[in-house]
Order: C-alpha cells, then structure tokens, then sequence
C-alpha cells in the first residue's frame, strides 16, 4: 500500500517557522523523487520544492526559494520542509506526492498525494 502522510501544519505568526515532514510507505525515497505541492482557496495548486530521488538534489519555487528548505532522511523513508519566515502568503493546504522518476522533479507527473497538512500565518 502506498502511502503519504504530512504532519507538522499549524496556525503560526509571520516570521516564524515550521517543518512539515511527509512519511512515506510502501515505497522507497532512493526510487521516488517527492514534490511539495500548496494550495490556498481560489488558487492553483503550485509545486513549492521537489527533491529528486537519484542525489537528493532539490528544487525550490522562487517564491520559497531561501527561506524553505526541503530534505529527506532515507532511512526513515520520510521527506521534510524546513519553512522559515514565514508570510500570510504561504497560507495554504501543503500536500506531498510522489513520482515514480528519479531528476526532473520539477516536471514530472505525481502518481501518488498525501491527504495534506494546514499551514496558517497569521497574527
């Protein structure tokens, strides 16, 4: 069974930060690249940052870039993102989901989504 669950969505204040993590299972992190995806009301859901299965090289939006990090702990077959300063922008449902490819992250097709995390900045 294959299987994403985020955790570590929550109600902060602008400026702080906050590490949402994506556990995976039924499936190994060393053959599936894994792609952060957001998605505020009355918006398109956008790719935030990816992480390619072959190196663990990553992939970061320019509206994220430098302040969110992405990363992956392999042997707890688990994929987080580090977000910092965060803004009321970044007011979204943050899902993860997974591709079955190995570089290119920022343009494959995802196969597979967790159930997704809140993530609210606001004072």
């Amino acid at each position: 069974q294959v299987q994403l669950v985020e955790s570590g969505g929550g109600l902060v204040q602008p400026g702080s930060s906050l590490r949402l993590s994506c556990a995976a299972s039924g499936f190994s992190l060393d053959y599936y690249s894994i792609g952060w995806f957001r998605q505020a009301p009355g918006k398109e859901r956008e790719l935030v940052s990816c992480i390619n299965s072959v190196d663990g090289s990553p992939y970061y939006a320019d509206s994220v870039k430098g302040r969110f990090t992405i990363s992956r702990d392999t042997a707890k077959n688990t994929v987080y993102l580090q977000m910092a300063s965060l803004r009321p922008e970044d007011t979204a449902v943050y899902r993860c989901a997974a591709a079955q490819a190995a570089y290119y992250c920022s343009t494959l097709y995802y196969d597979y989504w967790g159930q997704g995390t809140q993530v609210t900045v606001s004072s």
